[in-house]
């Protein structure tokens, strides 16, 4: 049952109207990651609450708590609670999504400022910072409540909404508040079904539904040695240098074909057959289609299942930088006092960021000893995800189905994802509830890297996708 035809002319209607409400929200860098950015986060909190409260949404922000990022003690950015209909013969549904975003500067290599919501002149993307992870879909769900309230119409479905501002740095304090307000007389008491909207489509040109993500563990590596910074004329081979030890174990993690060097971590996973390697070369995609999301030919195998399957269900291991090291022009002949190296592992089924950790610290601490080493090591696991495989034979998932199909004129893929969205799986389990991932990005949007953008046609299709959605939904009471 598609939406009725009013709210489809009031998003096209609408649309420039909808790209600005886009470029207030980007112009808030929500950057959970930074101890410097968190008042923005909190402001973004604030506009969001906001804005629901105008469409009729009956909200509550809620603290979630204090926690320690780089020492130092702060508190969480609040969830942001709503709900908008109280119908008992209505199917009521949980949208989640996420307010915060990666950080991002110019420096970086933007051809823009991230904070400031760029719209292509010839092709229309909306490039920013967040304008598809995952503000661009969040305003989705604010546009089609705006949609209703203008055209005077109930919606299909109860609605509740539970927004965070911490998923990229974990979603700390938020596994604890969903498992809280599962419970009977919770507030997500009557939910039927959980929607989310922070994926991509494989492709460019295909629509899709995601009903697999992999989990994450994510490590810090330190390295001490002196007291301070040293001059590498005067302590160069007299002294163990922590950048040399770091260098050393992060080599020794991950090959240069992907392979995890980790003992034990690849036995934990289950060997594809025949079957179910037939539904990766099902999927419409190519490895030109990597090849153009990277903007190089460096795709890892020339066959297509292959690389499918390294991104879907099989782990990964990549390593994100260095803390303490020069970086900038010149020539700094510094020794670094203290290093740090992070790197993540994504995790399919059966492992845990429980499991992995521990096989990281047991082997990181043994390479360590065969260095010889002076200096000290300190091994953290900083935060995790489990992964998350989800019935797509399921309501929901035949609802979101023919959304795609009435609003795209074709069938989805189904796809399992190699990203991590944590509270997917708390959701899942602390509800016992189907969660369906419903994408409104492209697969070259670029989520966490530069130039991250969103096409004008997704935002606005998107929208109407969203709304389609709540309507096939109400189709299957």
């Amino acid at each position: 049952m598609p939406a009725p035809k009013q709210i489809l002319e009031f998003v096209d209607t609408n649309a420039d109207a909808f790209i600005k409400r886009l470029a207030e929200a980007v112009a808030i860098p929500s950057i959970s990651g930074e101890i410097e950015r968190r008042p923005d986060v909190v402001k973004m909190a604030h506009w969001l609450d906001a804005q629901l409260k105008k469409y009729g949404v009956e909200t509550k922000l809620v603290p979630l708590g204090k926690h320690v990022m780089d020492g130092t003690e702060l508190e969480l950015p609040p969830a942001v609670l709503g709900k908008i209909g109280k119908d008992p013969k209505k199917k009521t549904v949980l949208i989640y999504g996420h307010y915060d975003v990666q950080p991002a500067s110019k420096s970086d290599g933007w051809n823009t400022e991230p904070f400031e919501l760029h719209v292509h002149p010839t092709n229309g993307q909306l490039i920013g910072r967040g304008s598809t992870d995952d503000k661009g879909p969040v305003l989705g769900w604010l546009n089609i409540l705006q949609a209703h309230q203008e055209a005077q119409l109930e919606l299909p479905v109860n609605l509740q909404f539970c927004f965070e501002g911490m998923e990229e740095s974990g979603s700390e304090g938020l596994e604890d508040l969903i498992v809280k307000e599962a419970a009977p007389a919770g507030y997500f008491e009557g939910v039927d079904c959980v929607c989310i909207s922070d994926n991509y489509w494989l492709n460019m040109r295909t629509p899709g539904l995601t009903y697999g993500l992999r989990g994450l563990a994510y490590f810090k590596l330190t390295v001490k040695g002196p007291a301070r910074d040293l001059h590498s004329g005067s302590f160069g081979r007299m002294v163990h240098e922590p950048m040399t030890d770091l260098i050393a174990l992060m080599s020794k993690l991950v090959d240069s074909q992907g392979n995890i060097l980790v003992p034990g971590v690849q036995d934990l996973v289950s060997v594809c057959d025949d079957k179910e390697r037939a539904l990766y070369d099902s999927l419409d995609y190519s490895i030109q289609d990597v090849e153009d999301a990277v903007g190089a030919s460096i795709a890892l195998s020339s066959d297509k299942a292959t690389v499918l399957m390294g991104r879907m269900r099989e782990p990964s291991l990549s390593l994100h930088g260095i803390e303490g090291a020069f970086y900038g022009p010149g020539a700094k002949t510094v020794i670094p006092a203290k290093v740090s190296g992070k790197f993540s592992i994504r995790l399919v089924p059966p492992q845990t960021p429980d499991t992995v950790g521990d096989l990281v610290v047991k082997y990181v601490e043994e390479e360590f000893k065969k260095l010889g080493s002076k200096n000290t090591l300190e091994v953290e696991n900083l935060h995790g995800g489990k992964p998350w495989v989800a019935d797509h034979e399921h309501w929901n998932y035949e609802a979101a189905i023919r959304a795609t199909e009435a609003v795209y004129g074709k069938k989805p893929d189904l796809f399992r994802e190699g990203g991590s969205i944590p509270v997917t799986l708390v959701f899942a389990e602390s509800l016992g509830k189907n969660v369906v991932l419903l994408p409104m990005g492209r697969g070259d949007d670029g989520a966490h890297s530069t130039n991250e953008k969103l096409d004008r046609s997704n935002y606005i299709e998107g929208t109407k996708l969203l709304g389609t959605y709540l309507y096939e939904i109400a189709a299957q009471a």
